[in-house]
């Protein structure tokens, strides 16, 4: 018996881009339960449907405000965000709750590799490795899922 596939939450507000994550995320064999542009749907989209992973973007429809949703999707929604981002230098140092950031431009290879990477993380509840190159965990979750604060800056 396999595992049911991830949930997967695309908070993304530009169209191709989450389309495209979207293509990446059902390839890695993860299950797309929705796409949201601003914050007000994506913590409302989070807190219904409790994705198991909610990719999340800094800047929004209405505004650098993806830092609070993943902040709300963390403290309560019970949710693990993890932020896909050009703007990695305005994330907080705890990281908003989010389990790390994947920084734009990003490879399709490099999301694929993370999301495998990170399917570990979240199902054993530690990391298989060090993480891969473009994927940088919070300290949070490094030491979470038994990484010395060394390696959990991979690229």
């Amino acid at each position: 018996m396999s595992e049911r596939p991830l949930d997967v939450l695309i908070v993304e507000d530009e169209v191709l881009l989450a389309t495209e994550l979207e293509f990446l995320v059902e390839e890695v064999g993860f299950h797309s339960v929705g796409l949201a542009m601003s914050s007000d749907e994506a913590v409302a989209l989070a807190c219904d449907l409790h994705p198991d992973l909610a990719l999340v973007d800094v800047h929004l429809r209405d505004g650098p405000t993806g830092v609070e949703v993943a902040r709300t999707i963390h403290d309560d929604c019970g949710g693990v965000a993890l932020f896909m981002t050009a703007n990695v230098k305005r994330l907080p140092d705890d990281f908003a709750g989010a389990c790390g950031v994947i920084g734009k431009p990003y490879s399709e290879h490099g999301v694929k590799t993370a999301l495998s990477y990170l399917t570990v993380c979240l199902r054993e509840g530690h990391a298989p490795g060090p993480p891969p190159v473009g994927l940088e965990l919070s300290p949070a979750y490094a030491e979470r899922w038994g990484l010395s604060s060394a390696l959990h800056r991979a690229g």
